[in-house]
């Protein structure tokens, strides 16, 4: 028997148990048996899964192969298809457009938290303290010269403020995006 096989095997007998089901007789166990608490089956289904995952890579898990992409980068010619926003937009909204640009399932995706702490490295954002505690980020003076500003918003759960980043300050993100991944990788 293969080391695949004995894997396969494995899961055969985990898939019966998160089943409840008693993978020696093949008889339902008891309601009352601790095989039948959600928690353990959920565990097991879960396990049952990463086992699959391995017979079908032949013996590689998922995790290894997400380890396996390359880090962030854009070439200038994708860059120039980056689509600008007349509009001023939240940060997410630009990494979203970044990221519309790159091979996701070769290339690690950009997140705005790392846009966001670059800018706050050099001097654009600052963390501000609110009156119930939290933290937030928000322009500072040199941020606003460069077209950073924030809005209120509304929702179901009431008024809000958010920063948005108008044309001009989503053109230096992108000039400056090499210094961004430069940050990400230190």
């Amino acid at each position: 028997m293969t080391e695949l096989e004995k894997i396969a095997y494995a899961k055969s007998y985990i898939e019966k148990l998160a089943n409840g089901i008693n993978p020696l007789t093949n008889q339902e166990v008891p309601d009352s048996d601790i095989i039948n608490n959600v928690k353990i089956s959920r565990c097991l289904f879960y396990v049952s899964d990463l086992l699959r995952q391995v017979v079908e890579n032949k013996g590689i898990s998922q995790s290894k192969n997400k380890s396996s992409k390359v880090p962030f980068q854009l070439d200038y010619e994708s860059r120039e298809k980056f689509e600008y926003s007349e509009l001023p937009i939240p940060i997410s909204e630009i990494e979203r457009r970044i990221n519309a640009l790159i091979q996701p399932e070769e290339m690690k995706k950009l997140t705005y938290k790392q846009i966001a702490d670059w800018l706050m490295e050099t001097g654009f954002l600052k963390l501000v303290v609110k009156d119930d505690g939290k933290t937030v980020r928000r322009p500072t003076d040199q941020g606003i010269d460069i077209g950073i500003s924030t809005e209120e918003r509304q929702s179901l759960r009431g008024p809000y403020t958010v920063v948005v980043y108008n044309r001009s300050a989503q053109q230096f993100i992108l000039d400056n995006l090499d210094a961004v991944i430069a940050f990400i990788q230190k």
